[in-house]
C-alpha cells in the first residue's frame, strides 16, 4: 500500500513555497520577458549601425539573386551539348565559350558582392564596437568611483571583451550569411520550378520531413537559450569566486566546502544542458537524414531520371536541380546558426544596455567652479550603501570643519564610517543628504575636482604602464624633471634609477614592486598633482617595516602646507594632528586635539586597545603652512 502523508507532514511544508507547475510558470515569464528585453536592447544597440547592416543585407540578396545565373548557364551548356550530340553535328563552341563566360563571370560578380556585402558588415562591427567602448568610457567617466568593487569591474572586462564579441557573429555575419541563406535557395528553387514543376518538386521532396522533424525541438528555443546563458553566468560567477580565493581557502583547508558552490552550478549547467539537448540530437539526428547528401540526389536524380526516359525534361534539367537541392542543407544549417547567435546576442546586448546604464553622479546646480581657499566642510552629511529608503546609514548627520593647511584625523573602530567619510570627500558617492564643500563651493560643482582633491589609499594601485606614466597619471604633461624630483620627494627615486630600464620599466611586465615600493610611486602620483587637499588612509597598513620609516618621511612631504584628512584605524599615530574627529558606528562622538580628548572614555578605551602609548605609525605635524609645500 502506498503511505499517505499526514496532516503533521503535510503542514511541515512553508505555505509560502509555490507549487512546481506556478515556479515553472513564473520562471519561463521571467525568461520570456528577459528575451524581449534582449531584444529590445540589441535594437537599441544596433541602431547606430543599422543603415550599414541594411546595404550589407541589401547586397546579399543581389548575391543570392546571381547565385541562379551560374545554372542557368550550366543548363544551356548542357543543352548544347545534348543537342550537338543527338544531331551528329559538331558542338557550337562559340555558343559553348560564351554560356561559360556567362557562368564564370555571374560566379566571380556574385563572389565579388558577397565579399562586398561582408567587408561592409565587419566595418559596421568594427564601428559598434568602438562606439560601445566609447560609451563606455564616457559613461565611467561619470559612474560613482565606489562603484568600481572587484565585481563591477569584472562586469565590465567580461562586457568589453566577451559581451561584445557575441553580438560580433550578428553584426558582421549573421545580415550577409542569414540573408543569402534564405534568398539564395529560394531564388534557385524558383528556377528549379522554371525548369521544370516536376523536377522543382523533387528538389525540395524531403524538405517538409525535415522542416516537420526540427521544428518541434525549436519550440521555446529563445528561453532555453536565455535560460542557457543564465546558467553559463552563474558558472563563470561561482568559478571567479572559487578561483579569487583559492589561496585563503587552501590556507585553511577548506577546498572542498569552497568548491561546492562552484560545483553545483556546474552539476546544475550540466543536468539543465544535457535534458534540454539529448532530445534535440535525436531528433536533429532524424531530421539531418532527410537531408542527407544520399537520400537527396536519389529522390532527385531517380525521379529526374524517369522524366527522361519519358522526354519530358534533358538530363542537363536534372543536373542542375540536383545540385540546387544539394544547396538547401547548407542554407537551413547557415540560417539555424544565425538564429541562435540572434539568441546569444541578445543576452549578451541586454547586459551591455544594463552596464551603460549604470547610474552616474549628476552634475552639480550652476556652473562648474573652482574654489579660492581650501577649507573642507561637512555640514549634516548622511550616507548609505544601500539605494532602497530604509537602507541602514554608513554615516549619519555628520558635520565638522577642516581648516586649510590643517591636518585632521579620523580615529573610531573598525566599521565605524571612516573609510566612508573620507571616499565622501573624493567624491567615490554623493552622499544621500548634506552637503560636502571646498571653500564653500559644493565638491559636486567642483570643476577638475581631483586637481583639488589627492588621496594615497591603502592598497596602491599601480597600472601595466612605465613607472613614468604612472607616476604622471593625473599629470600627463610633466616634463621629467618635474616626475624625477615628485619620485625624490617620495623617497623613491633611486630605486627606480637601479631598475634595468629606469623610468621606462614597466610595471608588471619588466618588474613587479613591494608594496612599500608601490605605495611611495603612488605618493609621488599624489605630489606631482599637488592637490591642496589630501585624503590619506593608513598608507602604511600594507606595507613591510622597512619601508614605513620611507613611506612616513614621503607622506611629511606631502602633507605640507595641505588640508589632510588622515584616516588612522589606530590612535597612537596622530597624536600630533591639529583635530581628532572619534567616529563611532557612522556618528561624531567627540572632536578635539589629542590632549583634549585623553578623558572621552570613547577614546580612552580606543587608545587602551592597541596597548600602550606607542609612536610607530604616521606622523603628521601640525602647523605646516602654505610656503613648506614642495
Amino acid at each position: 500500500m502506498t503511505a499517505v502523508p499526514s496532516s503533521a507532514a503535510t503542514t511541515e511544508k512553508p505555505r509560502s513555497d509555490p507549487p512546481p507547475d506556478a515556479e515553472d510558470a513564473r520562471r519561463t515569464t521571467n525568461t520570456k520577458e528577459q528575451q524581449k528585453a534582449g531584444a529590445r536592447a540589441l535594437r537599441e544597440l544596433l541602431a547606430p549601425v543599422s543603415t550599414q547592416l541594411t546595404i550589407g543585407r541589401l547586397l546579399a540578396v543581389v548575391s543570392g539573386v546571381l547565385a541562379v545565373v551560374p545554372y542557368i548557364a550550366l543548363v544551356r551548356v548542357g543543352e548544347v551539348l545534348l543537342d550537338a550530340h543527338t544531331s551528329g553535328v559538331a558542338v557550337d563552341g562559340a555558343e559553348v565559350d560564351r554560356w561559360l563566360r556567362i557562368l564564370v563571370g555571374a560566379f566571380a560578380l556574385r563572389l565579388a558582392i558577397y565579399f562586398v556585402a561582408l567587408c561592409v558588415t565587419h566595418l559596421a562591427d568594427a564601428r559598434f564596437g568602438h562606439l560601445i567602448r566609447l560609451r563606455m568610457v564616457q559613461r565611467f567617466a561619470r559612474v560613482p568611483l565606489g562603484w568600481f568593487t572587484s565585481t563591477n569591474s569584472g562586469r565590465v572586462r567580461k562586457a568589453l571583451q566577451d559581451e561584445i564579441g557575441t553580438v560580433h557573429q550578428l553584426i558582421a555575419h549573421k545580415p550577409v550569411d542569414g540573408t543569402n541563406a534564405i534568398v539564395m535557395p529560394l531564388a534557385l528553387m524558383v528556377y528549379a520550378f522554371v525548369i521544370d514543376w516536376r523536377l522543382g518538386l523533387l528538389s525540395i521532396a524531403t524538405l517538409p520531413c525535415y522542416v516537420v522533424a526540427m521544428a518541434l525541438p525549436l519550440i521555446g528555443m529563445g528561453e532555453k537559450t536565455v535560460e542557457m546563458d543564465r546558467r553559463l553566468s552563474s558558472v563563470s560567477a561561482r568559478m571567479v569566486e572559487f578561483v579569487t580565493g583559492i589561496a585563503v581557502v587552501k590556507a585553511f583547508g577548506r577546498v572542498g566546502r569552497a568548491h561546492r558552490s562552484y560545483r553545483e552550478a556546474a552539476d546544475d549547467f550540466y543536468n539543465f544542458y544535457s535534458d534540454w539537448v539529448k532530445p534535440l540530437i535525436r531528433v536533429s539526428a532524424l531530421g539531418t537524414s532527410f537531408l542527407a547528401v544520399p537520400l537527396v540526389l536519389l529522390v532527385t536524380i531517380g525521379g529526374g531520371s524517369w522524366l527522361v526516359h519519358r522526354g519530358s525534361v534533358t538530363a542537363a534539367d536534372v543536373l542542375a536541380t540536383a545540385l540546387i537541392a544539394l544547396l538547401i542543407p547548407y542554407a537551413l544549417e547557415v540560417l539555424m546558426n544565425s538564429m541562435w547567435s540572434q539568441q546569444l546576442a541578445g543576452g549578451a546586448a541586454l547586459r551591455l544596455v544594463e552596464l551603460l546604464d549604470t547610474p552616474v553622479l549628476p552634475d552639480g546646480d550652476g556652473e562648474a567652479e573652482r574654489p579660492r581657499t581650501h577649507d573642507v566642510t561637512f555640514d549634516r552629511v548622511s550616507y548609505s550603501y544601500g539605494s532602497a529608503a530604509d537602507s541602514a546609514l554608513a554615516i549619519e548627520d555628520v558635520s565638522f570643519t577642516l581648516r586649510q593647511g590643517t591636518v585632521t584625523a579620523l580615529v573610531g573602530p573598525s566599521g565605524s564610517g571612516k573609510s566612508t567619510i573620507a571616499t565622501l570627500l573624493a567624491r567615490f558617492d554623493d552622499p544621500r543628504s548634506g552637503t560636502i564643500s571646498i571653500g564653500g563651493v559644493p565638491v559636486s560643482r567642483i570643476a577638475d575636482l581631483y586637481s583639488q582633491v589627492g588621496f594615497v589609499l591603502q592598497d596602491p594601485q599601480l597600472l601595466r604602464i612605465s613607472i613614468r606614466d604612472n607616476i604622471a597619471l593625473g599629470r600627463p604633461d610633466a616634463t621629467d624633471a618635474e616626475i624625477r624630483e615628485a619620485a625624490r620627494a617620495a623617497q623613491i627615486l633611486d630605486e627606480i634609477e637601479a631598475l634595468p630600464r629606469g623610468f621606462d620599466t614597466v610595471y608588471g611586465q619588466d618588474t613587479t614592486l613591494s608594496g612599500g615600493q608601490a605605495q611611495r610611486v603612488s605618493i609621488a602620483r599624489a605630489l606631482l598633482v599637488d592637490a591642496p587637499v589630501l585624503v590619506l588612509d593608513e598608507a602604511t597598513a600594507l606595507t613591510d617595516p622597512e619601508s614605513q620609516h620611507e613611506i612616513q618621511q614621503a607622506l611629511s612631504v606631502l602633507a605640507r602646507g595641505r588640508t589632510v584628512l588622515l584616516i588612522a584605524h589606530r590612535p597612537e599615530v596622530i597624536t600630533g594632528v591639529d583635530q581628532i574627529i572619534l567616529i563611532d558606528s557612522g556618528r561624531i562622538t567627540a572632536i578635539g586635539t589629542h590632549d583634549e580628548l585623553r578623558t572621552e572614555p570613547a577614546y580612552a578605551r580606543l587608545w587602551r586597545s592597541t596597548g600602550a602609548e606607542r609612536n610607530t605609525g604616521i606622523q603628521l605635524t601640525a602647523g605646516a603652512t602654505e610656503g613648506d609645500r614642495p
